[in-house]
């Protein structure tokens, strides 16, 4: 009942506020900042914020590099609903309403309106592509589904980082970023980063734009070294030692790396020793992008831009394993035309992952390379028998057989280690070394057409009504590795697999009730080569009871088809062989295999039989009902429905903005994978003998589809206050639950989002004559994090972000101080990715543009 009566309450008093603020309007600066404020990432068309027919946060580059965050993008975790983790400082990820993982594939990231994904991946490697701080003018997110108008795999959300025009802000600008990170690890990591733009309209027709950035420095070091199978060989009595160790952060004593040993008459589960990630990867970060553009306006409104932007880079990249991206190349050429009526877009990105390697398959290969699996184990094994034999206990033995079977492995640090690691970095098969050598290509058009501009434009004014139309096309292209990728159609092997999708969408907008009311629909169809048609709905309300006030609501249905990789995916690695899930790729696997969460169980089960006394055989035949036939198939679609509520509303003589919101989704056919192994044998009675065996059964981990229908809702709300004498004041609070699920198959992706998330910032840009600050806190709850590398719970934290700056304004002069988590108070983001420390900086930025 009271919740009811806030409501109506604040219903009632925007009523009574807006009559008496109305009057106000030209004097406050809030009609600049939000009645005004511009966006087009919402319905494809310029559009007043208020008027917005979904969720969408607009953030300006001023304010973004206003925090205390090295960069704009990194500042974009404090915008309201954004949650953000970090595999790696060169690579971060934005995502929005739950399902979170390291390669977010369902949340699109564009740069005026292209797409800058690394194609092979299917989303984009942070902002290895994007912009610089001195070319962001504004940032859009959609925190939510944008499926209607973007499709592919925008379910989750869409971010558009808008640029600088070079007309309408010309002028050369620098800026020089030094700090140090990971303190506290001896005297810290330097970290430089030098950017600059150049901006110059030759006329009122010609203009040219360059940019270009180069980042030096050093990663956070990935060090959790928690036991992933702490009880795996508790039925055999053995304590204080674990010979299957498995740290988050460790490579080579995983499932393929470990074997059951009959050791004294017990059986018990043994790991090779493997590495942990700081002994095999390279943690310098280098990353040097650019672009330049040609524009040409044809009339004011009118223009044609050709774009060239690049990206070469050096840092540690995450999807299932970690891998280190080394002389990684990104590049992208644009060519876009824009009016009132037609816009088009065309663009081409390739990507070369260069001397890049996966981190797993590095440690055991390394392990490999000075001794095989089966010699390295029967070393073990007759060393344990002669350590038990002299005396020692179980735990000692345990101890001197590794010891023993280790001699002669590569010393971390040593110059052997580090010419084998060299050797194996350019072995393009992972069972035996841990290239990543992938060439692809993407290619996409699109074409939008604002109908009710271009025909009969007056009948559309009287009948207020706009009409939208749009199509696209996109091509991925990828060059046939052997390792990574084949091409498994017959007849085009060894060429360039192609995997393409059309799309066109009608979107149409009607204004009623003396334009108070907005209604508006979309309807979206997309095809992809290997899937039906499918159809993306949209259907939006806008409804304004006074200028100062909005209220909206919405329904969306939308599809995620499989990225590259989980179509195409032929990567061998440890003996496991992880396979696209499309029928060209899979035919027979799934028919065949048995799931290998019941094989564990099942061997579990035996080792435990075996070690209370029970005959070998015996053991097998009394557990073999554990083994459970796979009845997963080949891929679908991802589908997801949502609904959203929202509100927008400026109060207190326009000193005060609220944005809240409401959603509610239903996920289903999530896309996730799952291991499945196949026996050695066509006969039955010998079926369950084979699963017992590592060396009898072909592993394989499949992409697929969850039999799983998840539910999750949430809300957000934003504030942004205007206190005297320049004093801002902003804070928002985030809350997003999974409600339920129909049935618990386990494999969609793991919720992964923290319950509550909490921002909250208070700057002013001149405090004291030139000098400014702002100071930002940023709190989230625990939550639990599933992924295929680790499971866990993610610890709460709290950091704080910070800055003071001075203009010099006669020389047009910017000096900065701040740091990002300034207290240095370690934090994790999500579990397998690295511990996250301070940054503390300082940068001078020398702006001698004229901006509008």
């Amino acid at each position: 009942m009271s919740r009811n009566l806030v409501f109506l309450s604040i219903f009632l008093l925007s009523g009574n506020l807006s009559a008496q603020v109305l009057l106000k309007i030209t004097r406050d600066s809030l009609k600049k900042d939000t009645l005004d404020e511009v966006i087009i990432s919402a319905s494809r068309v310029s559009e007043k914020i208020m008027q917005s027919p979904v969720s969408i946060e607009k953030v300006s580059g001023k304010d973004l590099l206003s925090k205390g965050s090295v960069s704009f993008f990194d500042a974009l975790e404090n915008v309201k609903g954004v949650q953000m983790i970090t595999p790696s400082v060169g690579f971060k990820v934005i995502n929005t309403r739950g399902f979170a993982n390291p390669t977010n594939v369902r949340f699109v990231q564009l740069v005026d309106g292209i797409d800058n994904q690394a194609p092979h991946i299917g989303g984009p490697i942070g902002n290895a592509l994007g912009p610089n701080d001195l070319d962001i003018q504004s940032v859009e997110i959609i925190p939510g589904m944008a499926s209607a108008l973007y499709g592919m795999n925008a379910i989750n959300g869409l971010a558009n980082f808008l640029t600088k025009s070079p007309f309408d802000y010309p002028g050369i600008s620098f800026i020089q970023k030094t700090g140090v990170n990971r303190v506290g690890e001896s005297s810290g990591k330097l970290f430089t980063e030098t950017s600059f733009r150049l901006a110059n309209p030759f006329s009122k027709k010609i203009a040219l734009k360059l940019t270009g950035s180069f980042t030096r420095g050093n990663d956070f070091t990935a060090n959790n070294i928690n036991d992933l199978n702490p009880a795996i060989n508790a039925t055999s009595g053995l304590s204080g030692i674990n010979p299957a160790y498995d740290a988050v952060n460790g490579y080579g004593n995983e499932s393929s790396n470990r074997r059951t040993l009959n050791l004294g008459g017990k059986n018990y589960v043994v790991a090779r020793t493997g590495y942990f990630e700081n002994e095999v990867a390279d943690y310098s970060l280098q990353n040097l992008k650019g672009d330049g553009s040609f524009h040409y306006r044809i009339r004011p409104l009118t223009e044609l831009t050709y774009t060239y932007r690049f990206a070469l880079l050096n840092n540690i990249y995450q999807r299932s394993n970690r891998f280190r991206l080394q002389e990684y190349f990104l590049g992208q050429q644009v060519l876009s035309f824009k009016s009132q009526v037609l816009q088009f877009k065309g663009y081409q990105t390739t990507e070369n992952t260069g001397k890049s390697y996966n981190l797993r398959s590095m440690a055991e290969n390394l392990d490999r390379s000075f001794k095989s699996d089966d010699t390295w184990f029967n070393d073990f094994t007759r060393s344990f028998t002669e350590a038990t034999a002299a005396g020692k206990n179980i735990a000692g033995a345990m101890e001197s057989a590794r010891q023993a079977a280790d001699l002669g492995r590569f010393e971390p640090g040593s110059s052997a280690f580090n010419q084998e690691l060299t050797r194996l970095q350019d072995i393009n098969n992972w069972d035996i070394g841990a290239a990543l050598r992938v060439k692809s290509r993407l290619y996409h058009a699109e074409t939008q057409l604002n109908v009710s501009s271009f025909l009969f434009d007056e009948l559309w004014q009287r009948m207020r009504m706009t009409i939208l139309l749009g199509a696209d096309h996109r091509t991925y292209s990828i060059t046939p590795d052997g390792n990574y990728f084949i091409n498994p159609v017959q007849g085009k092997e060894g060429k360039d697999l192609l995997y393409s999708k059309t799309g066109a969408f009608i979107q149409l907008d009607k204004k009623m009730l003396n334009d108070k009311l907005k209604l508006g629909a979309t309807l979206r169809v997309d095809k992809n080569d290997y899937f039906d048609l499918k159809s993306t709905p949209r259907f939006t309300a806008v409804f304004a009871p006074a200028t100062l006030h909005t209220f909206r609501g919405s329904y969306q249905k939308g599809y995620r088809f499989p990225s590259v990789f989980e179509a195409f995916s032929n990567v061998n690695s440890g003996g496991v062989k992880r396979v696209g899930g499309l029928p060209v790729m899979s035919s027979g696997i799934y028919e065949n295999s048995y799931l290998r969460t019941s094989i564990d169980a099942f061997q579990a089960a035996v080792i435990k039989d075996a070690n209370s006394g029970v005959s070998k055989t015996e053991a097998i035949i009394r557990n073999e009902s554990l083994l459970k036939r796979n009845s997963y198939s080949y891929l679908k679609p991802e589908e997801l429905r949502s609904f959203e509520l929202g509100y927008r509303g400026i109060y207190f003589q326009q000193k005060l903005s609220l944005d809240v919101d409401f959603y509610y989704n239903r996920y289903k056919n999530f896309i996730g994978q799952i291991e499945v192994n196949i026996p050695k044998t066509k006969n039955p009675d010998s079926i369950s003998f084979f699963l017992n065996d590592k060396k009898l059964q072909d592993r394989y981990r499949m992409w697929t589809n969850s039999n799983t229908t998840v539910y999750n809702y949430g809300g957000s709300f934003g504030i942004n206050y205007k206190l005297p004498k320049g004093f801002k004041t902003s804070g928002n609070v985030s809350f997003a639950k999974l409600d339920r699920k129909t049935g618990n198959d386990g494999l969609e992706d793991g919720f992964n989002t923290p319950k509550w998330m909490t921002n909250i910032s208070v700057g002013n840009p001149s405090v004291f004559r030139a000098i400014g600050f702002n100071l930002t806190g940023r709190w989230q709850s625990s939550y639990y994090w599933q992924s295929f590398l680790v499971n866990g719970q993610v610890p709460a934290f709290f950091t704080l972000d910070g800055q003071l700056n001075y203009r010099f304004t006669k020389r047009n002069l910017t000096l900065k101080v701040g740091s990002s988590n300034l207290t240095n108070r370690s934090y994790y983001s999500f579990l397998g990715g690295p511990q996250i420390g301070a940054y503390y900086y300082t940068s001078i930025t020398a702006d001698l543009g004229k901006s509008k």
